[in-house]
Formats: C-alpha cells, structure tokens, sequence
C-alpha cells in the first residue's frame, strides 16, 4: 500500500466524520489516481465507511446532535433510494455514473462558493449550530 492510499483514506475518514462527503474523497482517488473502474470504487466505498460512520453516530449521538426521528424518516427514504441507485449503476453502467458524480461534485462546489453563510446560534448549553428557530 501507498502512502497517498493511507492519506486518501485518513483524509475520507477525517471529511466523513465531519459529515461533508469523505466519500467523494474516497472515489476521486479510487477512480482518478488508482485507475480503478468507476463501480468499484463505489463499492469500496460504501464499505469503507461503514466503520466510519458508525463511529461518527455514536459521537453525535452522544453529544445529542441527532433529530432521530427526521433522521429516520429520512434513511428509510434512502433505503428506497439505495435499491433505485443500485438498478441505475447498473443500467446505465460505470462511465456514465462517473461522469454524474463529477456533475454532480461540480453543482455541489458551485453552490457552495456562493452561498451565504449562516451566522451560528448558541443554544443554553453553549453548543453552536446553524439553525434559525
């Protein structure tokens, strides 16, 4: 293994605890500097994470920072998502998949530069966050 294999990974898991894509991270090394196919970075991917995400739960949760009842109306949407996802992947195959995540990176970023920054709250126990209520 490589030293910007090691750096990719610390790098994705460092983004997705933070919750701001580490899976994009991830995939653009897997498919950009590892030549790897489109698909099965995906794969590893969803792997990868699996760890992390669990790790990153526990922490949020711990500090209450989960609407857990949004949260799972939400994931069992994005259960139904998972299966659409999968069928597309499939059907329209790797090289087209690509090219929308790359899309989609690029529609993301934009929106990102020029969108306001919302002024962060304080709530009684002096944790911040950025919802106006």
């Amino acid at each position: 293994m490589n030293w910007a294999a090691l750096l990719a990974g610390l790098f994705s898991g460092i983004i997705g605890a933070m919750g701001l894509g580490g899976g994009a991270v991830l995939i653009i090394y897997l498919s950009v500097f590892a030549d790897m196919p489109q698909l099965e970075a995906q794969g590893i991917n969803l792997i990868f994470f699996i760890p992390i995400a669990i790790a990153a739960v526990a922490v949020y949760a711990f500090k209450k920072q989960i609407k857990w009842k949004t949260t799972l109306k939400i994931a069992a949407w994005g259960l139904l998502g998972v299966f659409a996802g999968m069928f597309l992947a499939k059907l329209i195959g790797g090289g087209i998949t690509g090219k929308l995540f790359g899309g989609l990176l690029v529609v993301l970023g934009i929106t990102e530069i020029f969108k306001k920054a919302e002024k962060p709250l304080a709530d009684k126990d002096g944790q911040c966050y950025n919802k106006k209520e």
